[in-house]
């Protein structure tokens, strides 16, 4: 094989790749649009199969911009739940240096014990 078959290859493996990531993002998509009934989804699959590079097109040309907004709110919910699950989980286990504080004001008010402190101390850092 020359240099230029080999260019040939590749180019077609990357449009072949490209079609690929068109054809799954469109399935994601039809699956993810509640206001789309079962039967028009059913439709649109069956065209895909049937005839994919003109159903993809014309998918891609009439609901475009909705799929661009479906995609732009998966995300934003997605950011939305990454940040409360860190929110929570920083704030769930307190912070090391404000549970040994309280410990060792209990301590110094007389509340606890040293044995008692150490415990909490420790317990403070494992986790």
């Amino acid at each position: 094989m020359d240099l230029w078959s080999w260019i040939a290859w590749f180019f077609w493996a990357f449009v072949f790749f490209a079609y690929l990531m068109v054809l799954f993002s469109i399935l994601g998509d039809i699956f993810r649009d509640s206001s789309m009934n079962g039967w028009l989804k059913a439709v649109w699959i069956l065209f895909l199969v049937f005839v994919p590079f003109l159903t993809a097109l014309i998918y891609l040309i009439a609901r475009g911009n909705s799929m661009t907004q479906r995609s732009m709110a998966q995300a934003a919910e997605m950011r939305a739940a990454q940040d409360s699950y860190i929110r929570q989980t920083a704030g769930s286990g307190g912070s090391t240096v404000d549970d040994i504080s309280k410990a060792k004001a209990l301590l110094d008010s007389g509340a606890i014990s040293q044995a008692e402190f150490d415990t909490l101390k420790a317990k403070a850092l494992a986790g």
